[in-house]
């Protein structure tokens, strides 16, 4: 099993490439709208996930648990989306959230801007002037959305395996290089492999989503690794009981042998006024 996954800018023509390697790799197409459906499946309303689509948060939306709650849903949506077979995932940070693992091909696609306007302008009616408008609109709002949730350089090079100019280069002509590419690296043993570490990566999700949203354990900057059987939790908790409380969930969790934790236990501090003025107690 193997998954190719497109970043691209806006009229890069990300859609069309990414349709036709799907059709010449006989892969699944997983679009904006499959993920959506996805993470609208966990019960993530859709002005949740409008707020913070390919775009990054205003302030007030950056401190929202709303902010935390869309990424966690948004990586299940990419993981359960790759778990399911061999697929072409587009946009979304998909590369970025697959990234380490064996198996997965991450590609970007960009094109000059002249280019890009003259197609704008065609796919929206508009003049020049709007149409880099919307183009300028666009690419701030993808770099916004990956340097805030993954902290990457959206356009950088050493984010992917390999970019391609849509400018000069056809749909047609880009699936069979990336098909190319693929012929090289993903071999039988490398697929082998990464069906193990895909599935790591599952159980290291699901197990974050239990601890964190049906048992509601108060574990702060929850980050969960499985590899050969082992769960190891990092974090901050403010209880060994409510770390106790994560291990035994994590052992629970299938293919789950052993549990240890490298949660940090720090206890809460506040302000409390007496007459004599501001002390630090803790609470």
């Amino acid at each position: 099993m193997a998954i190719i996954t497109i970043s691209r800018e806006l009229a890069a023509l990300g859609d069309e490439t990414a349709q036709e390697l799907a059709k010449l790799l006989r892969y699944r197409f997983v679009d904006k709208q499959t993920l959506e459906e996805r993470i609208k499946s966990y019960g993530v309303a859709e002005q949740k996930i409008e707020k913070y689509d390919e775009r990054k948060p205003s302030f007030w939306a950056a401190l929202s648990q709303d902010r935390d709650d869309y990424l966690h849903y948004l990586k299940m949506s990419v993981l359960a989306e790759a778990g399911a077979g061999n697929s072409v995932i587009i946009g979304r940070g998909a590369g970025i959230i697959l990234k380490d693992i064996p198996g997965v091909l991450s590609v970007f696609l960009g094109a000059p801007q002249d280019i890009r306007a003259e197609r704008v302008k065609s796919y929206f009616h508009c003049d020049d002037r709007r149409a880099r408008q919307i183009i300028e609109q666009s690419d701030k709002d993808r770099r916004g959305f990956h340097h805030y949730f993954f902290d990457t350089e959206w356009r950088h090079p050493s984010a992917y395996h390999l970019a391609l100019n849509t400018g000069y280069l056809s749909p047609p002509l880009c699936a069979r290089i990336i098909q190319s590419l693929w012929d090289q690296l993903i071999t039988k043993e490398v697929e082998d492999t990464h069906t193990l570490r895909l599935r790591e990566r599952l159980v290291s999700q699901n197990i974050k989503h239990e601890i964190l949203y049906d048992m509601e354990i108060p574990i702060h900057f929850l980050e969960v690794e499985v590899s050969q059987g082992q769960a190891v939790l990092y974090g901050v908790a403010n209880s060994q009981s409510s770390v106790e409380a994560a291990l035994i969930a994590a052992l629970e969790a299938d293919g789950v042998t052993d549990a240890r934790s490298e949660i940090q236990i720090v206890r809460e501090y506040g302000i409390i006024a007496n007459s004599a003025g501001n002390s630090l107690r803790l609470f």
